[in-house]
C-alpha cells in the first residue's frame, strides 16, 4: 500500500530562493516514480524570530515573500505556526505539531466531529477529503496533545495515518554532526520517528556521512537520498550579499520577491545611496 506522505521544510527562508521550493517537486518526483509513497502536501515552516540568525528580518516579511514565491504551486503551503509561537521552536516540535494536527483532523472527518476549519497550511487532498463536512481543530492545541492517529477498516484515508518527513539539502544532513547544534534525543526523534528526505547534488557523498556517524547509520533506512542533477546553487546568503552591494539579483529568484524586497527595502537595500541601489538590484 502507497504511503500517504506530507513533506515538511524549516529554515529562515530570508529570503527564499527557488531551490528552497525546487526540492519539494524533486522529492515528490522521486517518490511517485518508485511508487512508494504519495506526497500529498508539502509544508513551508519559516523560524520564529527569536532564532537569532544573522540577517533574520521579520518573520511577516519572511512569510509574505513565500507566499508570493507559492502563488501558483498547487501544492506546497506556507504554515505560520512556528513564527506565531512565543519564541524559538526545535525542528522536532514542529514536526510534532503538524502531523499530530494533520491526522487528528483526518480522525476528525472520519469520526463525523465538527469544528472550525482547517489552517491554510493543510493540504488540498485533506481538505477534499472532507469538503462535506465542517471539521478542524483549534490550531491553539498544544504541540504535545495526545492525539490518537487513524486506524478504521475502510478505503481512502481512514485505513493508515499520514507520515511527515522533514525535507532538507545536505547541509542540514552535515550540520548533526556539529557539537552542540542538535541534542541526541532530538535526532533520535526526528530520524526514528519521522526520517529525513535529502535532496543532495551531483559529487556529494553522503553515504559517507552517514557511515561515518553512529546514529545516521542508526536509521539509515529513514534517510532518503535523492541528488538533483540539475543543481542550482544560488542561496540566500548570496542574494542577501547582492542586495546589500546594490548589484542585479534578477532571474536568480522570483520578480515578485525582488519587488517586495525594494518595497520594504530589505538587506540593506536602503542604504547612503537609497535610490541607486534599490534600482540596481532589481534592473
Amino acid at each position: 500500500m502507497t504511503q500517504r506522505t506530507v513533506l515538511l521544510a524549516c529554515g529562515s527562508f530570508s529570503p527564499p530562493t527557488p531551490m528552497h521550493l525546487r526540492m519539494f517537486e524533486i522529492a515528490k518526483n522521486h517518490f511517485e516514480s518508485l511508487g512508494t509513497h504519495k506526497v500529498i502536501g508539502g509544508i513551508v515552516s519559516p523560524v520564529h524570530d527569536a532564532y537569532g540568525k544573522k540577517d533574520l528580518i521579520s518573520a511577516s516579511h519572511r512569510c509574505a515573500m513565500l507566499k508570493l514565491a507559492l502563488r501558483t504551486s498547487d501544492w506546497i503551503k506556507v504554515s505560520e505556526w512556528e513564527v506565531n509561537q512565543e519564541g524559538w521552536t526545535k525542528t522536532r516540535y514542529s514536526l510534532q505539531y503538524h502531523r499530530n494536527y494533520i491526522n487528528a483532523y483526518i480522525k476528525a472527518c472520519c469520526n463525523g466531529s465538527t469544528s472550525g476549519p482547517p489552517p491554510p497550511w493543510m493540504p488540498d487532498e485533506i481538505n477534499n477529503f472532507s469538503m462535506n463536512n465542517s471539521i478542524g481543530i483549534d490550531e491553539t492545541d498544544s504541540v504535545n496533545a495526545n492525539y490518537q492517529f487513524i486506524n478504521e477498516e475502510n478505503d481512502n484515508f481512514s485505513n493508515n495515518s499520514v507520515q511527515l518527513k522533514l525535507l532538507c539539502g545536505a547541509d542540514l544532513l552535515e550540520s548533526f554532526a556539529t557539537p552542540g547544534l542538535w541534542s541526541p534525543e532530538d535526532l533520535e526523534i526526528i530520524l526514528g520517528e519521522y526520517g529525513l528526505v535529502v535532496i543532495t547534488r551531483s559529487g556529494n557523498n553522503p553515504e559517507k556521512f552517514i557511515y561515518d556517524s553512529d546514529v545516521l547509520t542508526k536509521y539509515r533506512r529513514n534517510i532518503t537520498i535523492i541528488t538533483n542533477w540539475v543543481p542550482n546553487e544560488v542561496s540566500s546568503t548570496m542574494i542577501r550579499r547582492l542586495i546589500r552591494r546594490g548589484e542585479s539579483v534578477k532571474y536568480l529568484i522570483d520578480d515578485s520577491i525582488i519587488s517586495y524586497v525594494k518595497m520594504h527595502q530589505l538587506y540593506g537595500s536602503c542604504n547612503k545611496n537609497t535610490t541607486e541601489t534599490v534600482h540596481a538590484f532589481s534592473s
